[in-house]
């Protein structure tokens, strides 16, 4: 329980009816969860605007409601209305004040950008928590906290979400915590009410730019600048074409980062490795460290997720013994996820399910001159058919094999899917099958493996479920592999 006047101070309100000395039990901001002597924040989002609740909160006893335009109340109705310029922002400051500012307990570490956000939490994560330090996660694929693994369903959550999160890590004994800052969230205020003690950066490109996102390219490299007007050091790519662009204005200190001469961490030196089944890169850092690093993972993105996990450690003073250990068997679910079938072929799982994600991720591994190049991929269903078109004609166009499957056809018909794909792909020259059943598809690709290829199975990474017409039943591409190995009496190496 909470008095209103603390969850209020520091933020510029009206005080529109009633009183501020009273007793919160809780916050809340989905009109579904209203309750007794509750504050409830009327959010405007896209499909709902929370004002238009403002009479259930009042049968159901809310002791106070947030608001930012008007709204009808009884006048005889008991209940406090506080009026504000944005409830979204305003309510990142309540969350933190009524979990007792949780953040201020923690080392919070956020990292944004448009691609290395999930991989580099998880590097830094292993790290950090191989150097003894408790680490706490909140990103794309799950929040962690202990031993508690929460799925979930914003990279950034909601403002109220993470304060709970974060309230959560400091009770089980978490000292640190890592976590994915995207663009929407920075939008859409989820991070205010603290000061992140590192922003990292770490490349932009277009993306997420629609109406329902970003408006247009500015705007997005905007959002994703807010990032370092709050926090206390900005550790940032020096190598993107956009840095300036996204420091402007910055009021924390700044490290750098990349390839470049004369930066903070410089990686230098880099080769491609393969070995048994396994394709990796190594390299070496100079500037405020010096030392060589092996990762498990290919190309130069990895060397640059690497590089900034290498970054954020130091700023910790965690060894350069300990990092090495860490970064050479560090792996991420579903992020360039080998998976060692074969000592005579590469498989591995990932994510990338649009054309620009997959053409990065076969123009890399195109740079290890596998026998073959293999890509399994399919399309989601409800989404726009250009992706399908384009996906098409990049995996035509890049692999020297493509095998079009279903991914998450949702309300559409898989065969259409594939067959839009397949426009995509007959543009160019590339050699395809199509097999829509996907663990089929995946046992075509491990029993036509030919020594040397490298196989991706792209599109379905982390997710461990296949969505048909409004359900999602199980399916986890690693237990497909498991499957299929024992059913074609396959033994791993």
């Amino acid at each position: 329980m909470k008095r209103l006047s603390d969850l209020l101070a520091g933020l510029d309100y009206e005080l529109e009816r009633g009183t501020v000395d009273k007793d919160i039990e809780e916050v809340v901001y989905d009109s579904r969860k209203i309750s007794k002597d509750c504050f409830f924040v009327c959010v405007v989002g896209n499909n709902f605007d929370g004002h238009s609740a403002v009479g259930e909160a009042v049968e159901k006893g809310a002791a106070a409601i947030l608001i930012c335009h008007d709204v009808d109340i009884d006048p005889e109705a008991d209940i406090t209305v506080i009026r504000v310029e944005d409830t979204r922002y305003s309510m990142a400051f309540i969350a933190a004040a009524f979990h007792d500012h949780p953040a201020d307990k923690l080392k919070v570490i956020g990292i944004t950008g448009t691609k290395g956000k999930t991989t580099t939490t998880y590097m830094v994560k292993s790290i950090l928590e191989k150097a003894g330090l408790k680490v706490g996660m909140v990103g794309t694929i799950e929040t962690i906290i202990g031993d508690t693994h929460i799925p979930s369903s914003n990279t950034t959550p909601e403002s109220y979400v993470l304060q709970d999160y974060f309230d959560r890590m400091v009770k089980a004994g978490i000292d640190t915590v890592v976590m994915e800052v995207s663009s929407q969230g920075l939008m859409l205020h989820r991070t205010q009410g603290f000061i992140f003690d590192y922003g990292i950066f770490t490349n932009i490109e277009p993306d997420h730019i629609s109406p329902t996102e970003h408006k247009d390219f500015d705007d997005y490299l905007h959002c994703k600048s807010l990032l370092f007007k709050q926090c206390r050091v900005g550790i940032v790519n020096g190598d993107d074409a956009h840095v300036d662009r996204i420091t402007e204005g910055h009021t924390c200190e700044l490290r750098y980062y990349g390839l470049k001469d004369g930066l903070d961490y410089q990686a230098s030196n880099i080769r491609l490795t393969r070995g048994e089944g396994h394709i990796g890169v190594d390299f070496h850092v100079s500037g405020k460290v010096d030392m060589e690093i092996e990762v498990p993972t290919p190309g130069k993105f990895s060397v640059y997720n690497a590089l900034t996990a290498v970054a954020i450690c130091d700023a910790f003073g965690v060894s350069g013994e300990s990092m090495r250990d860490a970064l050479k068997t560090v792996s991420v679910k579903g992020r360039i996820e080998m998976i060692h079938v074969s000592d005579s072929f590469s498989l591995m799982i990932d994510y990338a399910h649009n054309a620009m994600a997959l053409e990065n991720l076969l123009g890399t591994l195109k740079e290890y001159n596998p026998h073959r190049l293999v890509c399994m991929f399919g399309c989601g269903g409800n989404r726009s058919r250009d992706r399908r078109f384009e996906m098409g004609e990049v995996s035509g166009r890049l692999a020297d094999f493509t095998i079009i499957t279903s991914d998450n056809p949702r309300f559409e018909e898989p065969l259409d899917i594939i067959n839009d794909i397949v426009t995509g792909i007959e543009r160019t020259d590339g050699i395809y099958v199509t097999i829509a059943d996907r663990k089929e598809a995946i046992r075509y690709a491990i029993t036509h493996g030919e020594p040397g290829d490298i196989i991706v199975l792209a599109g379905k990474g982390h997710e461990d479920y296949q969505e048909i017409r409004g359900v999602k039943y199980p399916m986890d591409e690693r237990v497909l592999i498991d499957e299929i190995m024992e059913e074609e009496g396959l033994k791993r190496p």
